[in-house]
């Protein structure tokens, strides 16, 4: 089954080269060690002297053959003081490297606490439109699993390459310095390396974005499915999922399996292969100049230096080609952590302005999500201050378009819309939201208690939470649980009823004391009877709150100041709920019979109407 046919979106990653990918990698990495920096050079100075003190080994060897063992020069206190120098050396090489492992290992999770925070924090701050597209386990894996990325690209790429070089071009000075002319030979090694890794990068880079994606899908499926459980169950599509999981899960296996088997011919293997051609040509070149009386026996110490070195050149490279792979997964995580820091965020308001009454008034609104397919038309509306107002009309009337643009999840043009006579966009954005309150369709609880449900992260007081609860009349349930305000009330409130858990979203909002209340739909999925506490709690509300509320169940917003009724993005009628019943074949008493009609009162409705 195709990904597509299951809503598989993916999260944009504009396609990239490899040289844009490793400077997405590289500025991420600056960017996340910027703090530390002098952390970073400290542990490349270690580095340093770590191989220093490593390629003092071959050399000391080198010593102790051709001027002590092959002439039998039997001096034993300098035989040991070499010993003990190659000793000390050692072990100091060993103690630089477990320093430099701490500090850099230190340096480099830091550097991923950052990345994540600053990744979190940018999520926090995008438009609603980008959630539009967005999908959630994709964008969870991106905040998560990708900002690994960057200590992927300390710890097992950048500090074992660097090492690596450093120790590479130790152990080649130390060669160039005992015979330049050997030095040359071993040298042919490093164009067939450059070779490898060049035919390694073309085969295994379109494999690992590919996993990368693919890994991303399949975390965007689980979440999807956790969420959508009940649905999936009660739809009999649980197979059609797992035989998709499946095959995204089987496409995955095989981008995997294709880069391992790059991994498996171009790495190690072939690395091995030309570490023993290249002792063999350097055995039998010594061999030859020996032979040939170019060398006397003075210098096989030179030979025994050589094997070691080349032994130190080898794993150094064998180390880096392998650190390609992890490269270039570590490249292309960072490229998309990348491609998320850079979307837009939300406009920072100017703060010019202050909602202190609560009156709202929109002129000549127009919005379209898309440019030549309009939403809203010239809307023009005033809301005094502690008015209720219900606005109502049919599916994609644009009720939720002018809700979400009040609430500024999207922007509206400038100066369409006033709050107490400034321009909704100049007011601050933690005033605003501290003076507005919403109530969604959908109410959001965290896993956890009631009082932090209510609080959601706010500092108020016992007697604040206590309050909204009871302006919510939500206070006796809450109080009569085991634990009251502190008992768990579950991953998504699951210990409370729809109904329970508007109420809590109701106090949430009061909690804050807010000028104005906005409700989407709040009562669309609650009984007729907490659609009663609802409608008690908005009237005790009426005169000190501005009360905007979304409504599908008209019942709702029946005793409102005055109904908007909203058709095709226009103002169709306006009035109260008595007045709107009297315009014969209007559109709003059109909608009220017939949801009245729905719910078996025709009669009832009839009779109100006349």
């Amino acid at each position: 089954m195709p990904a597509e046919s299951l809503g598989a979106a993916r999260l944009p990653v504009e396609p990239v080269g490899r040289r844009r990918l490793l400077g997405d990698a590289a500025r991420l990495l600056m960017r996340a060690a910027a703090p530390e920096r002098g952390q970073l050079w400290r542990g490349v100075a270690w580095l340093l002297l770590a191989a220093a003190l490593e390629a003092l080994g071959p050399a000391i060897g080198k010593l102790l053959i051709d001027r002590y063992l092959l002439p039998h020069n039997a001096q034993l206190l300098e035989i040991g003081g070499l010993l003990l120098g190659a000793l000390v050396a050692g072990m100091a090489a060993s103690w630089l490297r477990y320093g430099q492992l701490v500090r850099l290992a230190g340096l480099a999770m830091r550097s991923v606490q950052r990345v994540r925070e600053e990744v979190y924090r940018h999520v926090l701050r995008l438009p609603m439109g980008f959630f539009d597209r967005a999908i959630t386990g994709q964008l969870v894996s991106r905040v998560t699993n990708d900002t690994e990325a960057v200590k992927t690209l300390y710890v097992q790429v950048l500090f074992v390459m660097l090492d690596s070089l450093i120790v590479l071009a130790g152990t080649s000075v130390a060669m160039l310095w005992l015979d330049w002319r050997l030095m040359l030979i071993v040298a042919t090694l490093l164009p067939a390396v450059a070779l490898i890794v060049t035919a390694y990068q073309r085969l295994s880079a379109p494999a690992v974005v590919r996993n990368r994606e693919l890994r991303s899908d399949l975390n965007a499926q689980m979440a999807e499915s956790i969420a959508g459980m009940q649905v999936l169950q009660a739809s009999n599509a649980t197979g059609r999922f797992r035989e998709h999981f499946a095959g995204v899960n089987e496409a995955h296996y095989r981008a995997r399996q294709g880069e391992l088997r790059a991994n498996a011919w171009l790495l190690r293997p072939m690395l091995d292969v030309l570490n023993v051609v290249l002792i063999a040509v350097l055995i039998a070149v010594f061999g030859l100049r020996s032979h040939g009386g170019a060398l006397g026996a003075v210098q096989v110490g030179i030979l025994y230096a050589f094997m070691n070195y080349i032994s130190r050149i080898v794993e150094p490279l064998t180390q880096i080609t392998m650190q390609f792979s992890l490269l270039q997964q570590a490249m292309v995580g960072a490229a998309r952590v990348q491609a998320l820091l850079k979307e837009v965020e939300t406009p920072k308001a100017a703060d010019h302005g202050r909602v202190t009454e609560g009156a709202i008034a929109i002129e000549r609104l127009d919005f379209a999500y898309q440019p030549g397919h309009p939403v809203l038309h010239g809307l023009n509306l005033r809301i005094a201050p502690g008015s209720f107002h219900g606005i109502v009309g049919h599916t994609g009337s644009g009720k939720t378009t002018l809700l979400s643009l009040l609430l500024r999840f999207y922007p509206a043009p400038p100066g369409a819309i006033r709050i107490d006579g400034t321009p909704v966009e100049a007011i601050g954005e933690d005033h605003f939201r501290a003076s507005v309150g919403v109530v969604p369709q959908e109410p959001f609880l965290l896993a956890a208690n009631a009082r932090e449900n209510i609080a959601m992260g706010r500092s108020l007081t016992r007697e604040q939470i206590e309050a909204a609860a009871r302006a919510a009349h939500i206070h006796d349930f809450l109080a009569g649980l085991e634990q009251g305000y502190d008992t768990q009330l579950g991953e998504g409130g699951a210990r409370l009823s729809v109904g329970q858990k508007q109420l809590v979203a109701i106090a949430r909002a009061l909690a804050g004391e807010p000028r104005i209340l906005f409700l989407d739909e709040a009562t669309s999925h609650i009984d007729s009877e907490t659609e009663q506490v609802v409608q008690r709690a908005l009237a005790e509300l009426r005169g000190r709150v501005t009360i905007v509320a979304i409504a599908h169940r008209l019942s709702t917003v029946r005793a409102a100041d005055r109904i908007v009724v909203l058709n095709h993005g226009r103002i169709a009628e306006l009035g109260t709920h008595a007045e709107l019943m009297a315009v014969e074949g209007g559109l709003y008493q059109r909608l009220y019979l017939l949801q009245q009609l729905e719910e078996g009162e025709e009669g009832g409705a009839i009779a109100a109407a006349s």
